[in-house]
């Protein structure tokens, strides 16, 4: 098969001052930004990251959109990240205690969240919230990857398509359920400009649903091969 290497290294994975696929991770997320915020503009006063994974990106939309960027969440770095938690209840509680809202930066504000992905939809709801609460006039999400479409069978903790909202609802349901004003997800197109401006071969299944190496398309049953691997 050819070589696919995964473009999630870039957008997720991999720590921002890494060099990956023989590219700065620190510096793909920025572009990823910048792109974000020429494709899904809006009108705000301040853009926040999601921390830490949000924070590259954020300075992209920033430097693009002419918004100053100011840390309206702060991180608890002694908790692990959400997205890679096996559990739902774990990563609920992860949310609680990982983030906290700087009420001074948010208050009043009509506020843009920028953050690396948004898989389950139920880490985003509890941070908008979260920001509402702290006094936001206006809250909106900004995604710097493409929709989450299909689950990964290489290693990504994305086991079943009815955990992935984006695979199970259009955009503007998945806007109410975070209770955003708005919401934008970067474009494949922008994604691999970013990622792929001078070539390079990615896997980029989780955004197509169209897979590098052949597994049976039933998940259960794949599912089961993996398991007879493991034993």
């Amino acid at each position: 098969a050819p070589l696919a290497q995964c473009i999630f290294e870039h957008v997720y994975f991999a720590r921002p001052d890494s060099y990956v696929f023989g590219k700065s991770v620190n510096e793909v997320r920025t572009e990823l930004g910048r792109i974000l915020a020429q494709e899904s503009p809006v009108d705000a006063d301040v853009i926040s990251p999601i921390p830490d994974s949000g924070v590259c990106a954020a300075t992209g939309f920033a430097e693009a959109s002419g918004v100053p960027m100011q840390m309206g969440l702060i991180r608890n770095h002694y908790v692990g990240r959400t997205f890679i938690q096996p559990q739902q209840a774990i990563r609920h509680f992860s949310v609680r205690i990982k983030l906290n809202p700087v009420r001074s930066v948010l208050e009043g504000k009509r506020v843009v969240l920028v953050d690396d992905s948004l898989v389950r939809g139920t880490t985003s709801r509890k941070i908008v919230k979260m920001v509402r609460a702290a006094g936001a006039k206006e809250v909106h999400v900004r995604i710097s990857c493409p929709p989450t479409i299909s689950p990964c069978f290489y290693g990504v903790d994305t086991p079943s398509r009815s955990e992935l909202i984006a695979a199970n609802q259009p955009l503007e349901q998945i806007r109410e359920f975070i209770a955003a004003d708005s919401l934008a997800y970067l474009s494949l197109g922008g994604l691999l400009r970013a990622v792929t401006p001078d070539g390079g071969s990615y896997c980029t299944s989780c955004y197509t649903g169209v897979y590098p190496v052949a597994f049976p398309r039933d998940e259960q049953a794949y599912l089961q091969l993996a398991l007879k691997a493991v034993e």
